[in-house]
Order: structure tokens, then C-alpha cells, then sequence
């Protein structure tokens, strides 16, 4: 199952990809959602096959899944693998330079179930995809008005 938006940020295409690589942010995040993020190498940025074994509670159960950035293209394309028990996914970010001040982000996330009941989860899931893209576009829209709002306020002050 595939999702893709993008989003036009009021930055630098350098600022956007400093914000959607730092990946102590998204690791607080989910720290404070209740899930538990361990960073499994020691390499330092920008280094791709940057690795973490994160835990978090989901639908009753603790989940475990494997994150891996495989791709890291400063500053246009960043990519990050995961697995979790039967299911795949991939996040992918381009950038794209509009103007100086101006870059577009395009944020897609694939799932790909890997067996029997994961594919049932997945199916189960078109039933409601209108309303997970809805969902999915309003979270990478806020996440954009974010890195715009910061740029904003660290020009400002």
C-alpha cells in the first residue's frame, strides 16, 4: 500500500534537509509516545545504514521493528527501511529547490506485508484508505508547516 504527498516549505532546501535529518528530533518524538528507540551503530551523520531497534505498543501488543537509513543524498533525497514481523515499509523524502527560499518536499511511504496475516492487516486497511491518506497528508503538511514555522523564527530572532 503506497502513500505520497508533497508539500511546498517557505526554506531553503538546505534547512529542510537538515530538519528531516535530524534524527534525535524523531527519536524524542517517539520516546515521548511511549515507544523505546535504541540506536544500534555508532556511526555519526551523514553516514548512511544508520540502524535502530525501536519497541512501542500497538493494538494491545509490543511491537518491534527494525529502522535502517539506506539512503542519504544531501540535500535531496533521504530513505529509511523498516521491518516489523511480517510487514515492510520504506520512507522516502525528495527535495526539490523551487526557488532560494523555497523547496518542495515529497514524502512517500510503501507498506508491503510478507505474509498471510500481515497481507489480511494490509487488506483490511483499503477499506479505510481514503481516510489513513487523509490522515497521512495532514501529519507530513503539519510536520512541513513545522520546519517553516522554525526557519521563520530562527530568521526572525
Amino acid at each position: 500500500m503506497k502513500f505520497s504527498t508533497k508539500e511546498d516549505i517557505e526554506a531553503p532546501i538546505d534547512v529542510v534537509f537538515r530538519e528531516v535529518t535530524d534524527f534525535a528530533v524523531f527519536e524524542r518524538a517517539a520516546l515521548r509516545r511511549g515507544a523505546q528507540v535504541h540506536r544500534t551503530d555508532e556511526k555519526s551523520y551523514p553516514d548512511t545504514l544508520i540502524t535502530w531497534e525501536i519497541s512501542f505498543p500497538f493494538r494491545g501488543r509490543n511491537r518491534n521493528m527494525r529502522a535502517e537509513l539506506t539512503e542519504c543524498d544531501p540535500p535531496n533525497r533521504v530513505e529509511v527501511r523498516s521491518t516489523s514481523g511480517g510487514l515492510g515499509g520504506e520512507v522516502v523524502i525528495e527535495l526539490v529547490a523551487l526557488s532560494r527560499g523555497r523547496t518542495r518536499m515529497i514524502v512517500a511511504l510503501d507498506i508491503k506485508p510478507k505474509n498471510l496475516t500481515t497481507r489480511v492487516m494490509v487488506q483490511s486497511m483499503r477499506l479505510t484508505k481514503n481516510k489513513l491518506k487523509a490522515r497521512y497528508r495532514m501529519r507530513v503538511a503539519r510536520f512541513a508547516g513545522d520546519i517553516e514555522d522554525r526557519y521563520k523564527d530562527g530568521k526572525s530572532g
